[in-house]
């Protein structure tokens, strides 16, 4: 199913669609609205719409408005203004599939045993998300919310482990890490698009679909309370950039020689093309809110799932992808909710992926399992609140069985090695973590190393091997 030299228009501004997504963007919001009057809408007020713009491996520094001179992001940034910016927000994993996992689940992503990705050059793609766990998606569909995913999954590509099993009610997109941004091939070389459990063939850039997709579940879902999961692939290679004449064929060899040629080629210019397309999309799926009027009552979260890649910008952080280290784990992330999180703020207020998920669920009122803690908390309290709140979050590391990581409060503590001790540093005053603080405070890595201790053996008593779940 390879498209192979085949001509692909530019499609921007207006994005090539099917004849069905033309006529509901055109005319199913006015008809929802006449059948259902405005009582339903009021209705669907009364708890939050949830949009939830999930980035792949976008840079700390990536935005114009976090300083990128080569960048333009105006709805990202106009997103950043009207809401909260929250400076010192962290990924659960330094990798994909661990921290989507925290994201769906709203636990340590080590309590379900996913600790790295899922990937054919690692043999496990046999693995995935049991649907027998607890999940966003599911708590929020038993509170009344049409649920929907457009993009990447990431949680296993069996259909034991499929994004309909978890509770969504809808999804269009992809099931494993990376693919042809033109062609939508896999890393293995097999077609990999979906609309719920059957392959489709589009001819559509696939930054462009998903926007259309979304745009579409939006205006179809007018009239009820509904979560939308925008899982944009964007900026994950392979660097794809839209426009191209001639879609990108997929690389001869092996799995490996796939995974060189897509990771390793591309250039700065094709990653900022790739983010401001992206950037155009959610535009497009912020103003489809605005003219539906749901503007108010919507709460918006955008994140990325781990740091950036080689082409990225990390700003003052050290290291990126795949690293323990903030470059590794500071994201970008921006909240707003007109109605209740007070906005226009940058805010120091460290959290982690797994608070997006308790957010959510206390917006949507949604019941959780109580043998299933959550591991997050709401961040609309704490942000509406007057005080930083000190928070600790733990690490493991996904390259080496012994890399581990601590934040906590101003400190983080890093170590890779059971005999030499390991570094600290004041992130708050040191993002870059160079002034190593070891020396100085040992009885701060003493505490948190005590720490992560007792967390592992809270989480799971030995950590997954590499290509384990």
């Amino acid at each position: 199913m390879a498209i192979r030299g085949t001509k692909i228009r530019d499609q921007s501004p207006v994005f090539r669609t099917t004849s069905y997504h033309c006529w509901m963007r055109s005319f199913a919001p006015l008809l929802i609205l006449l059948a259902l009057g405005t009582s339903a809408i009021a209705r669907a007020d009364e708890r939050p719409n949830v949009v939830v713009f999930f980035m792949d491996d976008l840079g700390y520094g990536d935005l114009a408005i976090d300083g990128a001179p080569d960048v333009k992001t105006p709805h990202l940034d106009k997103l950043a203004r009207e809401g909260v910016r929250l400076t010192h927000c962290y990924a659960a994993a330094p990798v994909c599939t661990p921290t989507r996992a925290a994201l769906m689940t709203g636990r340590y992503q080590h309590r379900v045993s996913i600790e790295n990705v899922i990937a054919p050059s690692l043999g496990n793609n046999d693995q995935g998300l049991s649907a027998d766990e607890p999940s966003l998606p599911r708590y929020l569909k038993d509170a009344g919310y049409a649920t929907g995913l457009v993009g990447k999954w990431h949680l296993g590509s069996l259909p034991a482990f499929h994004p309909n099993r978890h509770g969504f009610d809808e999804f269009f997109g992809f099931l494993g890490g990376a693919v042809n941004y033109y062609s939508h091939l896999g890393e293995d070389g097999e077609h990999d698009l979906w609309e719920n459990d059957r392959p489709v063939v589009v001819e559509t850039y696939l930054t462009d679909e998903i926007t259309a997709r979304a745009v579409s579940f939006i205006e179809r879902h007018a009239g009820e309370p509904f979560f939308l999961d925008v899982s944009f692939n964007a900026t994950h290679w392979p660097f794809h950039p839209p426009g191209l004449e001639t879609a990108p064929e997929h690389p001869p060899g092996g799995e490996a020689d796939v995974l060189r040629h897509w990771a390793g080629e591309g250039t700065r210019e094709d990653y900022v093309r790739m983010l401001e397309r992206a950037d155009e999309g959610i535009g497009r799926i912020l103003s489809t809110l605005d003219r539906l009027g749901m503007r108010n009552n919507t709460l918006v979260i955008f994140a990325s799932d781990n740091g950036g890649e080689w082409l990225s910008r990390m700003g003052p952080l050290f290291q990126r992808k795949r690293s323990l280290h903030e470059g590794g784990l500071r994201v970008p992330c921006i909240l707003r909710w007109p109605a209740q999180l007070k906005g226009r703020r940058v805010s120091t207020q460290p959290a982690i992926t797994m608070d997006l998920t308790a957010t959510i669920l206390h917006a949507a009122r949604a019941r959780v399992s109580k043998e299933h803690p959550l591991d997050g908390i709401d961040l609309v309290a704490l942000l509406n609140g007057n005080e930083l709140v000190d928070r600790t979050f733990f690490w493991r590391g996904v390259r080496a069985r012994n890399e581990k990581a601590v934040r906590d409060g101003r400190w983080k503590y890093i170590a890779d090695s059971p005999i030499v001790p390991g570094m600290l540093f004041d992130v708050v005053a040191d993002p870059g973590e160079r002034l190593d603080l070891a020396a100085k405070h040992p009885e701060i890595m003493k505490r948190l190393a005590d720490k992560h201790r007792d967390w592992e053996r809270m989480v799971r008593p030995e950590p997954a091997a590499p290509g384990d779940r």
